[in-house]
């Protein structure tokens, strides 16, 4: 073979595998543009039912703290705005009455009862979300009126006092005896499918990042009522 046309013949190699880089190029690319995706789907840690029930309990407690400031002001005559109470009311009716503690008792709470565990708290704590729920009815009911009278500003203290003093027991015992007990009560493929039921419930009620939504109602609150800087909170010393 002559050096000449092995030259030629290297040149033409050279060429073609050049011709497929570019041909393959934009398949290449699809291909990442379809993998991205699924590898960030799979960088997403999910989230199982204790994790996803306690993050919840969160946002009740951060209503809590709104309802605490807001009541102890309140009682001093000081005049707030009465639909920074209304937003919180109604933020816990939407997402705690009406998903998160109806998640519980459809989904964690009968089980328990089936399996003859925690069966005495399980109805204690239905029965305080009844309680809870007409609470909060009564903060919505109350809290347009709070400009109107010294009178009608006691009575809303009291029902947001009332809410306080009910759910900080009941978040507390539900985080320490109810959520941990799920994962020696499930086999690891129900403890699975709970947290896949939960998050499901979440997307049918309030769409894509439900939860993240709720606190995003919660801080704006939280920032009217000067609520938001939690360092306000941190004892001199």
């Amino acid at each position: 073979m002559s050096p000449q046309f092995d030259m030629r013949r290297r040149g033409l190699i050279g060429v073609g595998a050049l011709g497929g880089l570019v041909l393959a190029a934009p398949a290449l690319a699809d291909w990442r543009r379809q993998a991205e995706p699924k590898k960030a789907a799979r960088n997403r840690a999910p989230i199982n039912a204790p994790e996803d029930l306690m993050r919840e309990h969160g946002v009740l407690e951060r209503i809590l703290l709104i309802y605490e400031v807001g009541g102890r002001r309140l009682g001093h005559g000081e005049d707030i705005d009465p639909d920074l109470f209304t937003q919180a009311a109604q933020t816990l009716r939407d997402f705690i009455h009406d998903y998160h503690e109806k998640s519980e008792e459809e989904e964690v709470f009968p089980r328990f009862k089936k399996a003859g565990q925690a069966v005495t708290l399980v109805d204690v704590l239905v029965a305080q979300h009844a309680a809870g729920r007409k609470l909060t009815e009564t903060v919505i009911k109350l809290a347009p009126t709070t400009r109107n009278s010294s009178d009608q500003k006691k009575l809303l203290a009291d029902a947001m006092q009332a809410t306080i003093t009910l759910y900080r027991p009941h978040v507390a015992r539900e985080d320490t005896d109810i959520f941990p007990a799920l994962h020696s009560l499930l086999t690891p493929g129900e403890f699975e499918e709970l947290g896949e039921t939960l998050e499901k419930k979440e997307g049918a009620k309030f769409g894509a990042d439900g939860f993240e939504k709720a606190v995003k109602v919660v801080a704006g609150i939280e920032k009217k009522l000067g609520t938001d800087d939690i360092g306000q909170y941190t004892p001199k010393t």
